[in-house]
């Protein structure tokens, strides 16, 4: 992210939904001609970020820029703009845990009575839906665009591989760069073990903090001292999530777009992947140009 421009002060939701419409458009007027049955899913489709709190403060949310209108807005907003995507989809489906969220989905059928029959209401966790669909589901004639924009670090790189193991599935992932893994960091790398594991769990390896932190050594009074600080920053991290990637699917966009809020604070990061290696090229280089800033 060094060098590029910031929008100060703008509403950054409306553009960037509309990169991952574009996408959708494309995806399919090209499936649209092959004989695949192709789907559009929405994981973490409610806004569950209101039950998240800080531990040592209960009155505090562990991540108050989930709660800002550009972040509601862009969470909440993919839902609708997947529905109104010509050509359409063969089937829609929402994911959501909270029953609340979950009945304001139901509202989706009646807004879109064109495609009502074809919108799939799942009131399931997440991970345990999306990890037995992709590995039990049988996906040599069906294909999917998965749009995975969890509100924090629910997301499991379980499922990530599961994702990839399809060779169906085309990913948008809203990596929550600022708003989480980033709070996460400790500068001095003294990072709570409840904390670590489920950063291990999230990105799937146990690597990342050599990769976020440098451990020095110096002599003091009473002999060697070893100290840790924090060396990843917001590009440092940014990378170390498209390697990751790599690692598991047939081809990730190279240049993934980060989003700020209206203050200039980076929120996520908005990242590619395709499972199916045939289409990897093409997928890949569709998502590129939309990418570009």
């Amino acid at each position: 992210m060094s060098g590029t421009p910031h929008s100060f002060g703008g509403d950054w939701t409306a553009d960037k939904l509309e990169r991952v419409a574009n996408y959708l458009r494309a995806y399919a007027t090209i499936m649209k001609k092959q004989q695949f049955r192709y789907a559009y899913i929405d994981a973490f489709a409610g806004t569950g970020y209101r039950t998240l709190r800080r531990d040592d403060e209960p009155g505090q949310l562990m991540f108050p820029e989930l709660v800002e209108a550009e972040s509601q807005r862009f969470l909440e907003g993919s839902a609708r703009q997947a529905l109104q995507v010509q050509p359409r989809f063969h089937k829609y489906i929402f994911i959501e845990k909270d029953e609340n969220r979950f009945k304001e989905l139901r509202e989706l059928r009646t807004a879109f009575p064109e495609v009502a029959r074809d919108i799939v209401l799942v009131n399931d966790e997440a991970n345990s839906y999306l990890q037995d669909m992709c590995d039990n589901k049988n996906w040599e004639r069906h294909r999917a665009v998965l749009f995975l924009d969890p509100y924090g670090m629910e997301v499991e790189w379980q499922t990530i591989e599961a994702i990839a193991r399809t060779q169906a599935i085309d990913l948008w992932l809203l990596f929550p760069l600022g708003i989480a893994v980033n709070r996460l960091l400790r500068r001095d790398g003294n990072i709570d073990p409840a904390v670590r594991n489920a950063l291990n769990r999230f990105f799937g390896a146990e690597d990342w903090y050599e990769t976020f932190y440098q451990t020095t050594t110096r002599i003091g009074l009473f002999g060697p001292e070893t100290q840790r600080h924090k060396v990843g920053d917001f590009d440092t991290i940014a990378d170390y999530m498209i390697r990751r990637l790599r690692t598991v699917f047939a081809g990730v966009a190279e240049n993934p777009l980060p989003l700020f809020n209206s203050r200039n604070n980076p929120l996520y990061l908005l990242c590619f992947a395709v499972g199916n290696p045939r289409g990897a090229k093409v997928a890949v280089k569709i998502a590129q140009d939309i990418l570009k800033r």
